[in-house]
């Protein structure tokens, strides 16, 4: 009879494994068909998108530019990043484009991801628990893209024209390798994308019992300290862009200690009220 139960559980796993594995291949196909679409759109990818951030007219220089003006500051974003982009690889162009494209098939079928790993988890769920979450893949996504482009319109731009710009001599030329300019964009971009799902996290360390309302609030002076680490990493080395990036971050904190206050109250009405049926049973 064990020999049977222990029989029935390995197959449980397989089953389990087996499961996983076709959620892989399906968000792995997802991504390369999306890759494979970003990869024939080439003009639109790089010109457009992925070089916009280096263009005079690029409409957070615009808005910068005429800030800079109204308080008299320095208009340096008036004239937008100097510099040119080069490749000094014979397969850089190429390489670029492909990882490129995969970098964009991920991030536009991030909201097919989390539903296929929701796909994975639900079943392990009760039913209030999934009812509870109903609204996940969409409130996951719309951070994530928010965080996007926040990333693509504010970190990548103050960081691109900060270090264009920056000179230690007027014999000292920017010529930018081609992949050293993607992966600043590429970096400000997912980035960001991941910080902003910062209430989902705390959503689910509350449910799981890690962090609770009080524990943030009571760390909440280490979390400004992390918060202005990362500031610092992902954007440049000056006081503005770095408080730029902490505000958004810090609003999303205080989020997360009420959405966390919310997960907790309502266990806690869960609990009484299973408690109370108990009783009259």
């Amino acid at each position: 009879m064990a020999q049977q139960q222990e029989t029935a559980s390995e197959m449980s796993f397989l089953d389990h494994l087996e499961e996983l594995r076709w959620h892989l291949i399906r968000s792995t196909l997802a991504v390369v068909i999306i890759a494979v679409v970003a990869f024939l759109m080439k003009d639109f990818i790089f010109d457009t998108i992925l070089f916009g951030p280096k263009k005079a007219d690029f409409p957070t220089y615009r808005l910068f530019c005429n800030i800079s003006r109204t308080i008299g500051l320095d208009d340096s974003f008036c004239e937008g990043p100097q510099f040119r982009i080069q490749s000094r690889q014979m397969a850089g162009q190429f390489s670029a484009h492909i990882w490129t494209s995969i970098w964009a098939g991920f991030i536009i079928g991030f909201p097919y991801l989390l539903y296929e790993l929701w796909k994975f988890i639900s079943p392990g769920l009760y039913e209030n628990e999934r009812k509870n979450a109903r609204g996940f893949i969409f409130i996951a996504s719309f951070l994530f893209f928010t965080g996007v482009l926040f990333g693509y319109y504010v970190i990548s731009p103050l960081s691109i024209n900060f270090l264009a710009n920056y000179r230690v001599s007027d014999e000292v030329f920017n010529d930018i390798d081609l992949s050293s300019y993607i992966s600043i964009v590429r970096s400000a971009v997912i980035a960001c994308g991941l910080i902003f799902e910062l209430p989902i996290l705390i959503f689910f360390l509350t449910k799981i019992g890690l962090v609770t309302p009080e524990f943030l609030k009571k760390y909440r002076k280490f979390a400004l300290v992390i918060v202005l680490i990362v500031a610092a990493v992902i954007t440049p080395p000056d006081v503005a862009s770095q408080v730029v990036v902490t505000i958004p971050v810090l609003i999303l904190y205080e989020i997360s200690i009420h959405i966390s206050r919310i997960v907790i109250k309502r266990d806690k009405e869960k609990q009484n009220n299973t408690t109370n049926v108990t009783k009259n049973d």
